[in-house]
């Protein structure tokens, strides 16, 4: 028996009934961790965020901001990165640029090898951070003085998002396919999923013949 749930996108998972996914590398919380999701609208497009999810690991998590943010919306992309990988600068006001507000020190001389860090940006409050880009550096202050150097001028920005490159869950090129079906995104239309051209299809050469 899978189990039954009011959510639709656990009932998906056909899980056993009486069991759930084990909660990754902490077992001891008493619910799910927090993921945050980008969405990106269309090829060559930055990642937008869109939202939250609530998941036991980083591929439900997935799978549930597939299902959240993309049912609705054009989308040929998603990425995914748990909230505590995410360092979060202070917030600045409209109009402002939070790297002329933050004292920035020169990070100390480190001897391991540079890895990249992925930048979002808010240009205004009630907007979405967006992706700015991505960055080398051996520690997330960092890259938040690279960040600086190369992305700084391109205010007003509100706040800033960092997050290790190697936190982010992102869609493969081979995952492309999941979003073909349904390009127009009709929220529960039919008509928009491309397997309708195949029930119609079998429907026609199996149309129950006349009898003689």
């Amino acid at each position: 028996m899978s189990l039954k749930s009011l959510d639709p996108r656990v009932t998906r998972l056909n899980l056993p009934e009486g069991e759930v996914p084990p909660m990754e590398e902490k077992p001891e919380l008493d619910q799910f961790e927090t993921y945050e999701a980008f969405h990106q609208k269309k090829e060559g497009a930055a990642h937008t965020y869109v939202g939250p999810v609530h998941a036991p690991n980083e591929d439900v998590a997935f799978l549930f901001a597939k299902e959240q943010y993309s049912r609705r919306f054009p989308c040929v992309g998603l990425w995914i990165v748990r909230t505590e990988n995410i360092q979060v600068t202070p917030y600045g006001n409209d109009g402002e640029n939070v790297y002329d507000m933050l004292r920035i020190e020169e990070p100390a001389e480190r001897t391991e090898q540079p890895e990249p860090y992925e930048i979002f940006h808010l240009k205004k409050r009630g907007k979405a951070h967006t992706h700015a880009g991505r960055i080398m550096a051996t520690s997330y202050l960092g890259a938040l003085q690279e960040a600086k150097q190369q992305f700084g001028d391109k205010g007003p920005i509100v706040n800033v998002w960092i997050a290790k490159s190697k936190d982010v869950l992102q869609s493969a090129e081979e995952d492309k396919d999941m979003w073909t079906t349904i390009p127009e995104k009709k929220y529960r239309e039919a008509i928009a999923y491309k397997v309708m051209d195949k029930i119609t299809k079998y429907k026609e050469e199996n149309k129950p013949t006349t009898a003689q």
